[in-house]
């Protein structure tokens, strides 16, 4: 793929990412996904010849991609400040606007995957380990025990990601601010308090 190519293209998935947060996929076209962005139905097609599917999974790529590398940003001062960083781009998501949007990876895993074809489904998976990893790692590498670290790792991406859908069903920022504080202490909790290295990654 060309630069020039790449440029456009990029600019539908990340507005399909966009529109998938807000609505969901099932309740998303794939004309719906395209004209969020600006984009014409006839590039989309050539740009995702396999459709809603295929554009809603490189979307939930892209969404999952941007959460990481906020997360990796943080992760050398450990894995509290990784949290912190996972908790603050949510809250503020919600705020910004108005509980109207979310999380593009959360209303695709909960959404009922076509008999024929679970692109999105199986991309929603994917980002979910990613983090999970992620912060597993992390935790491993500051003190927590390896079984321990990725039941944590598992407790934070499920304790955030439910937050942010009683969020928006609430309209209220507090049950993320109660699941935040809780998974702060946790975490601070399992790890050395002076980012020593414990278990090997």
């Amino acid at each position: 793929m060309t630069r020039d190519s790449a440029a456009p293209r990029q600019r539908i998935v990340a507005g399909a990412a966009d529109l998938i947060r807000r609505r969901g996929l099932a309740g998303s076209t794939i004309r719906d996904l395209a004209g969020h962005s600006g984009a014409p139905l006839g590039s989309t097609y050539h740009y995702f010849p396999r459709g809603k599917q295929q554009l809603a999974a490189e979307a939930i790529h892209h969404a999952g991609q941007r959460v990481s590398e906020i997360m990796e940003r943080e992760l050398h001062a450990g894995p509290a400040a990784a949290l912190r960083a996972f908790l603050t781009l949510w809250r503020q998501t919600l705020i910004d606007n108005d509980f109207r949007a979310g999380c593009a990876v959360l209303a695709v895993a909960v959404e009922e995957p076509p008999d024929d074809n679970g692109e999105a489904v199986t991309a929603a998976a994917q980002v979910f380990t990613t983090w999970q990893r992620k912060l597993a790692a992390a935790l491993r590498q500051h003190g927590a025990e390896p079984e321990q670290a990725g039941q944590v790792a598992t407790l934070v991406v499920a304790g955030v990601e439910g937050a942010v859908a009683m969020c928006r069903a609430q309209r209220d920022i507090r049950p993320f601010d109660d699941v935040a504080a809780q998974l702060d202490v946790l975490v601070r909790g399992v790890t050395t308090p002076d980012g020593a290295t414990g278990n090997p990654a």
